[in-house]
């Protein structure tokens, strides 16, 4: 059956429906990972928006079920330019096509995603519709596509109640933003005691329960938007406990002391950019997934210094906080599939609790 990806500057492609049988808008983004889809789609940070997936065959090892980094998937659509009908991988339980179906997501394939990468970078991330629809009206799709923001992600990715994962380590609270799974369980291996709280929990309740350190997750959508839980990590900046805070979590501490973020043309998603380390002068490959970046044009250095930097545009990649046992990064050192260049940093957020 045939699928049409429309996209708000009236650019059209013509390609195979894939997964449900649905039509949505969304903000369309590309990723540049080769491996790791399962991980893609299962990121929260997607909500709100459907992933084009730059390299051209996507599935061949199928679907594993432990590989999951959440619940369920989260992007409104899935576009890639093949999808794999055949999965040969010893691990695979499942097809991504049956996958998409049961988690009803639409998709396209067949369209040159080459093509409409190009389109995205030189023109900035847009909306864009995904239907089966042969008699759509143009214009109309157009003026729908146009009044689309995604809003409220964080809350609609977030965990409802808090858990702990037991461990005989240091105890770490760590706030849901729309968390990977690795997240947890990178300080869950080294012996961490995780507790996870829903993103609306007050700090007063996190604070009360004398955790040795606090991270702060990653997430989806735009971070002004968050301005109530911005108000709750100004007040645990202002304890003395230990923080790390990953992506979303990065921006919204930022923002929680005076920074400003703006949204990025296309941003960074996939699995292999670089970031300098500006203490050592050492270069990591890192994985990212952001459409927003801190500013640090105005940045106060009482306040914070710059800690990383991207290394083909030189945004912002981390903040470490003066005089304060803080620093955040705006890239993944949890990588799963990887890379895991970074993934030191959680061996970094454990000295800090030792040494407090």
């Amino acid at each position: 059956m045939k699928a049409f990806l429309i996209l708000e500057d009236g650019h059209v492609f013509t390609g195979t429906a894939i997964g449900a049988d649905k039509e949505v808008i969304s903000e369309i983004v590309f990723n540049t990972s080769m491996t790791g889809y399962l991980e893609v789609l299962t990121d929260p940070s997607y909500a709100g928006q459907a992933v084009v997936m730059t390299y051209p065959l996507i599935g061949n090892y199928g679907i594993c079920y432990e590989d999951m980094e959440s619940r369920k998937p989260w992007p409104d659509g899935y576009i890639v330019r093949e999808l794999s009908r055949i999965p040969s991988n010893f691990r695979s339980e499942d097809t991504i096509q049956h996958f998409l179906e049961q988690n009803d997501i639409p998709g396209i394939a067949g369209i040159d995603t080459r093509a409409l990468t190009k389109i995205l970078r030189e023109k900035g991330t847009m909306n864009g519709m995904i239907t089966r629809n042969e008699n759509y009206d143009l214009d109309e799709a157009i003026r729908r596509m146009k009044q689309y923001t995604p809003t409220g992600v964080v809350m609609k990715t977030t965990c409802k109640e808090k858990s702990i994962l037991p461990g005989e380590g240091y105890k770490v609270a760590l706030m849901d933003l729309g968390a990977k799974r690795n997240i947890a369980k990178s300080l869950n291996d080294r012996g961490c005691e995780v507790t996870i709280y829903p993103a609306d929990t007050k700090a007063e309740e996190i604070i009360a329960a004398n955790p040795d350190g606090i991270m702060l997750s990653n997430g989806p959508g735009d971070p002004k938007e968050c301005t109530e839980i911005i108000q709750e990590i100004k007040k645990l900046y202002e304890t003395d406990i230990p923080i790390f805070a990953i992506c979303l979590g990065h921006q919204l501490m930022a923002l929680a002391n005076g920074c400003d973020t703006h949204k990025m043309k296309y941003g960074h998603r996939g699995g292999n950019h670089p970031v300098k380390d500006l203490k050592t002068g050492r270069v990591y490959i890192s994985s990212q997934n952001h459409g927003y970046v801190v500013d640090t044009d105005g940045l106060d250095p009482e306040i914070a210094v710059p800690a990383f930097v991207n290394v083909n545009d030189g945004t912002n990649e981390g903040l470490a906080y003066t005089g304060k046992n803080i620093f955040t990064v705006q890239f993944h050192p949890e990588a799963c599939p990887g890379p895991q260049d970074s993934a030191y940093l959680f061996d970094r957020f454990i000295q800090m609790m030792e040494e407090k």
